[in-house]
């Protein structure tokens, strides 16, 4: 039996598989965020290893034959948190999420920085781990003084699994501390923030072993084996793994709390300046460049709060096909922008409203707006070279015919929808779980879902669309200026 571990910003998902990677039960436990500033966006860690408890205890509760043949454990983790340490391991503050722009002049000065970017291949995100220590280095400055360790999200769940302090390649990549092209932490750019080689966790492949589970934790639990916990994966690696994505040329979008359109490739080959992001994948000598948008689902949840509405039903009261885009636009701009932008401080907007519009009206714009966000990205990674023949959909977003309908047209590209079944990050880290195990066969384990249906563009609209892009694509500028950047 495997065990996948999915740490999201709302919540740990727990997958128990069975070595065919047939799904034997699941578990989940949510853990909450604090916002105490504006753009600012943190969690307790411990909250992370009460929800993985909780999740443990419902496994072992359900399926206690299943657990006890425990035989792996894979870590998946929403990325770019820093989860500061003292001496002794205890947290220092709370961690600091992917979504927190707070350090927007720290990431400006160390992205400025002679040989940043040719080593990180990325642009210098104010969700970046590296900005985030500058910033307490600035404002914190006792804090600073005591950090001994930082470790990202799932690394710390890991720390408590098994009492070492290591990360993989796929999630030190978004840290702008690792030298992505060499897969090694890298002197020169630690050197930039005032870090120390020693102050980094030690790194592995995300399908090498990197630890055993406490004998503690494996008797509290009824696991009869020694349980490997592999290296693991940042989210998107990890779902990539879910889904198969790993050879050249695959690619998937994400319709999830952000929105993410990612390309496996088969060499290191960063454009930092489109703001496509370049990363190690979880499988050896193989990385992965994506676009990402800071709000993709988000924007429906957020415009479902300010309705009073549940965000399924604004969703399931579109009709059953697209008819062509809307008047109304929306700019999902909500906490910033990641790709094409790298800009921390717009904000969204609707564009068009009149005093006919209807929830019915605003749901659309904004599905159509975060369709036409991915679109920015495709256009990015079209940039460096990037071209996908077909993608596949994954996340909550999917379960929108409206949405995938609209995504499939503006992006001009079909796209298969996975059979019903678990697939994604959990899964993903249940197989990187399987792929530490000794004399472990990748290809056999990082398999493609079957497709249930596939959604093509609508030719007649696809025109359409494109016109309604390129207006949507004209209004940054004039946003920008008129929030006064």
């Amino acid at each position: 039996m495997f065990l996948g571990l999915d740490l999201g910003t709302s919540g740990l998902r727990a997958l128990l598989v069975d070595s065919g990677g047939a799904v034997i039960g699941w578990s989940e436990a949510s853990c909450s965020v604090s916002h105490p500033h504006s753009g600012w966006s943190e969690q307790d860690p411990a909250d992370w290893i009460a929800a993985c408890e909780t999740c443990l205890a419902a496994l072992q509760g359900s399926y206690p034959t299943e657990l006890a043949a425990l035989s792996g454990i894979g870590l998946s983790g929403h990325m770019h948190g820093a989860t500061l340490l003292d001496a002794d391991f205890n947290v220092l503050r709370p961690c600091m999420l992917w979504n927190d722009t707070r350090s927007t002049p720290q990431a400006a000065e160390l992205d400025a920085a002679e040989h940043v970017r040719e080593l990180s291949g990325n642009i210098v995100f104010p969700g970046f781990t590296a900005p985030k220590v500058a910033w307490v280095a600035k404002h914190e400055p006792d804090i600073f003084a005591q950090i001994a360790k930082v470790l990202l999200p799932k690394d710390y769940l890991r720390f408590w699994l098994t009492g070492g302090d290591v990360s993989d390649m796929s999630d030190a990549a978004g840290t702008a501390w690792l030298d992505v092209g060499a897969r090694d932490w890298s002197p020169e750019l630690l050197n930039a923030s005032d870090m120390r080689a020693d102050q980094m966790p030690t790194l592995v492949e995300g399908t090498a072993p990197a630890g055993h589970l406490r004998r503690e934790l494996q008797e509290k639990w009824g696991i009869s084996n020694t349980v490997i916990v592999a290296g693991g994966a940042g989210d998107n690696a990890a779902a990539a793994c879910g889904v198969g994505c790993f050879q050249d040329g695959d690619g998937f979008v994400s319709l999830g709390t952000s929105g993410v359109l990612l390309a496996a490739k088969d060499r290191f080959a960063p454009d930092p300046a489109t703001a496509v992001h370049t990363f190690c994948h979880a499988v050896p000598d193989t990385w992965y460049q994506m676009g990402v948008i800071l709000a993709a689902t988000d924007c429906l949840n957020w415009l479902a709060e300010v309705l009073n509405a549940r965000p399924a039903d604004l969703a399931n009261a579109l009709p059953d096909t697209i008819s062509g885009p809307s008047r109304l636009l929306f700019l999902p701009y909500l906490s910033g922008e990641r790709t094409p932008h790298n800009d921390s401080a717009i904000r969204g907007s609707f564009i068009g409203l009149d005093v006919t519009t209807t929830p019915l009206d605003m749901t659309q714009a904004v599905m159509e707006g975060v369709a036409f966000a991915l679109a920015d990205c495709h256009d990015a990674l079209k940039a460096t070279g990037t071209k996908f023949e077909r993608l596949l959909a994954i996340g909550g977003g999917t379960k929108s015919d409206f949405w995938v309908q609209t995504l499939a047209s503006v992006l001009n590209i079909q796209i298969d929808i996975p059979a019903q079944g678990e697939f994604g990050a959990a899964l993903g880290a249940a197989r990187l779980a399987m792929a530490a195990q000794p004399g472990a066969d990748l290809a056999a384990i990082m398999t493609k879902p079957e497709i249930a249906r596939t959604v093509a563009p609508r030719a007649d609209l696809v025109a359409d669309y494109a016109r309604a892009h390129d207006t949507y694509r004209a209004l940054y500028p004039n946003l920008k200026a008129a929030l006064g950047q």
